[in-house]
């Protein structure tokens, strides 16, 4: 299950990547978002296009992060041995989706409608989370349930435009 749930959000992932780079023709993050900001500002490229483009690089980051749609592979992931559910709890896999909206952030900020997409993500996480947590019995997948609601505090503050605040909480 968490194999085909992120071979969805790197499915999406890629084509936000293909997206931009045919948008911009530029892979280096200084030059992407100051040509991004430029095409956006000047109306030279389809505002939808680009919301499309940076929607599917969210969904990888969804997958990653096990946010709301692609939430189901985190909680059946720690259903094994304890050390490697300790691993997974504590890696870097999940705090990557994190990380790469955090990274692409002055991207993201260019269009508004897509940082309430991510705020929005981060809300229904975070209450789903912590709401199945308080409904299990299993205590290796209330701590799944716990993790994908901390991980939804992140999201949602970086869909409010506060980076500083999302990665002192993954980093702490």
């Amino acid at each position: 299950k968490a194999f085909v749930t992120n071979r969805v959000g790197d499915f999406g992932l890629l084509l936000g990547i293909l997206g931009l780079y045919w948008v911009t023709g530029s892979f280096d993050f200084r030059d992407l978002f100051e040509i991004f900001k430029n095409l956006i500002n000047n109306n030279e490229v389809n505002l939808l296009f680009c919301l499309l483009c940076t929607f599917f690089l969210f969904a990888g980051a969804v997958a990653k992060s096990a946010q709301f749609p692609l939430h189901v592979w985190l909680p059946d992931a720690m259903e094994g041995p304890t050390p490697i559910s300790a691993l997974i709890h504590a890696a870097t896999m999940v705090a990557a989706g994190i990380f790469l909206v955090a990274r692409l952030l002055p991207l993201f900020r260019v269009i508004p409608y897509i940082m309430y997409v991510i705020a929005f993500i981060g809300i229904i996480t975070v209450l789903l989370g912590a709401t199945l947590a308080l409904a299990q019995k299993d205590i290796k997948r209330s701590l799944a349930y716990s993790t994908m609601s901390q991980l939804g505090y992140m999201m949602l503050a970086l869909g409010m435009g506060s980076y500083r605040a999302a990665l002192f909480h993954l980093i702490t």
